[in-house]
């Protein structure tokens, strides 16, 4: 199995994922409690830095090199600043966004599918 093709799954489950959020905003939220717990947000930044690795070594392999290579990228960033920020401040952020409207969950969730077709499409 080719790089391109994991990279294309993980395209097709962040649509996925949008489309749960969109249909059920609500688990957003929940989501958002479950990683401000203790120490659980840096399984979170974990997790990014995978991605990372995953979307730089796919991206060669990739029809859009540079958008797959653009999104490793933002994925090292966001990981290492789960590390970087305070855990303080990243619990705030996140009882921020919990506070927010299910309206504006929805158009994230909307966000999230697009960025999913587009990982889709360049792979």
């Amino acid at each position: 199995m080719g790089m391109d093709v994991v990279i294309k799954s993980l395209g097709m489950l962040f649509a996925l994922v949008g489309i749960v959020y969109l249909l059920r905003p609500e688990v957003t939220k929940w989501l958002m409690e479950f990683f401000k717990q203790g120490r659980r947000i840096y399984f979170a930044g974990i997790l990014r830095f995978a991605l990372a690795i995953v979307f730089l070594v796919g991206a060669r392999e990739c029809k859009r090199f540079w958008i797959i290579f653009a999104f490793g990228i933002l994925f090292i960033i966001s990981g290492l600043l789960v590390f970087v920020i305070p855990l303080e401040k990243i619990k705030a952020y996140i009882s921020w966004w919990q506070r927010k409207s299910l309206l504006l969950i929805r158009f994230m969730a909307l966000i999230a599918m697009a960025i999913g077709a587009i990982i889709i499409f360049s792979a």
